[in-house]
This record gives C-alpha cells, structure tokens and sequence, in this order.
C-alpha cells in the first residue's frame, strides 16, 4: 500500500501568481478625459518598475494583453519568496487604473520539477533491502538525488526560468489529475505514474527551441493542482503541443484542465496606452 500512497518527490523554485483582470471600460471613462493622462503616466510609470529586470535572479513580471478570452489582460509574476510575491501583488493593486481592473481569475502556485523516476527507484530499493518508504536511508538517498538533480542546468531552468525574449506568445492554463472511480491518478503505483510521465516528457521534449514550458505546482494554494505556462515564437503551436500531449495516455486518462488564457507579451506603457 505504500506504493500507491507515496506520492513523487519534488523541487520547487520561484512561488508564482498569475492574474487575470478584464478592463471596465465604465471605470476607465469615469476618471475624465482631463484627469486620465495623469492616471496613465503614473500606472505606466508604476507598471514599468514592476517589470524592470530584477537583480540577483529576483525573478520577473511581464504584461500579457489576452485575446480571445473574457478577459483582457493577464499580469504575471515569479519570485522567490510568498511576501515578494505578495508585494508584486499589492503594486499591482495600487495602480492608478486598478479600480478599472476588474479581477476575472489568480493563480498561485510555485515552480516544481516532479522526481517520479528517482521516487519509483528508491521505492524498489528500499523494498528489496528490507526497507521501508520514508525510513532514514530512503529520506537520505531521495535528498542526496534531490540536491544533484538541482544542479542540474535543466532543472536549474525548469525552477528559475527566465522570460524567452524571442518567445512573445503566452498560453496559461490549470490543470488536474482525476481522483474518479477507475481512473484515479493517486491510487496508481509509483512505478506507472513513472512511466506515464516520462512518456509524457518525451513528447514536450519534441518542442524543444519551439515551446518554453513551465510547470507549477499548486496543490495545497489552489483548486486546480498545476499550472502550465507555455511560451512560444508561433501561437499555433499550443494547438499542437497540446494535441500531442492530450493523446498521451496519461492525459487521455486522467487528465483534468481548465480554462485557458492566450496572449503576447507587451511592454507596459504600450499596454496602458492603448487602454
């Protein structure tokens, strides 16, 4: 039993919170025409601070105007600590514009790289030595594998990524696994959620210099379990990479998703401008 129960270990890295906001036109004429250049100039000025590069792999903030969607636009942020976060949060809510920027949806969640190989392996091992999952032994080896697996530059990008300055398209969406009656994602062993995912891997991995992923984890923060934040050079190409995934068999059986939001990264003051 303790193999099904054991869930995979993981590295995190940046908390990020993703928020989505649609403009209330209403709000935005109420201001006057007299006043609202003076409201502009200090939101842009505002918002440029916020999205400046931030020193010592502090992390980032970005704006996405959305298209196709409810919403109008979705401000991003990652940071090292939960209090940065919130700060980035409360700059955003002190905009001179923000009692025109009507929250449609946050997410919060924190980068993760999920060790599904290395927790099945250690799994068999402590069961053919005797052992027991989460035992001293188990608890060092998982954290020697965890601390080589941090240094690795893959990973290192996968906790701290960057934002892809030739990758201008955004694709954010939640997502979760099903915990249904015959297709209950947490009461399958270690040993094929490892194989499931790694054959999942293995088809983002054929988007390589195509699509940026970035995976997050938000159990425990939100309803939905994962946040994916997708950027690319062609929008199309969500289209595909998600359709390869979803015939996957770990998303064809268990995959849950919410919904989504597409958008191109804008540098602030063009976003406020043309508001």
């Amino acid at each position: 039993m303790a193999d099904l129960a054991h869930p995979p270990e993981t590295l995190e890295g940046w908390y990020c919170l993703h928020q989505i906001f649609a403009v209330d036109r209403s709000a935005l004429g109420a201001i006057g025409p007299a006043q609202l250049p003076a409201v502009k100039e200090r939101s842009v000025a505002a918002l440029r601070d916020l999205t400046a590069p931030l020193p010592d792999g502090g992390g980032w903030s970005a704006v996405f105007p959305l298209i196709g969607s409810r919403a109008d636009v979705m401000i991003a942020h990652f940071r090292p600590t939960l209090e940065q976060l919130a700060a980035a949060q409360r700059t955003v809510q002190s905009l001179a514009i923000a009692d025109a920027l009507r929250p449609e949806y946050t997410f919060l969640s924190v980068t993760e790289a999920a060790l599904y190989h290395i927790t099945a392996e250690l799994v068999r091992q402590a069961s053919a030595r005797g052992g027991e999952v989460g035992d001293a032994e188990f608890k060092q080896q998982i954290a020697d594998r965890g601390a080589a697996e941090r240094r690795s530059a893959h990973v290192q990008r996968r906790l701290y990524p960057d934002l892809p300055a030739d990758m201008p398209y955004v694709c954010f969406y939640p997502m979760s696994k099903k915990r249904d009656e015959g297709q209950n994602w947490y009461t399958l062993p270690i040993d094929e959620r490892s194989r499931l995912m790694h054959a999942h891997g293995l088809t983002g991995r054929r988007y390589a210099g195509r699509i940026l992923q970035i995976i997050s984890g938000a159990i425990g923060f939100d309803a939905w379990e994962w946040g994916v934040t997708l950027f690319a050079k062609e929008p199309l190409e969500f289209k595909k990479i998600v359709t390869d995934m979803r015939f996957d068999e770990v998303s064809a059986k268990y995959a849950e998703f919410g919904e989504f939001y597409v958008g191109k990264v804008m540098e602030a003051g063009e976003w406020v401008s043309g508001l």
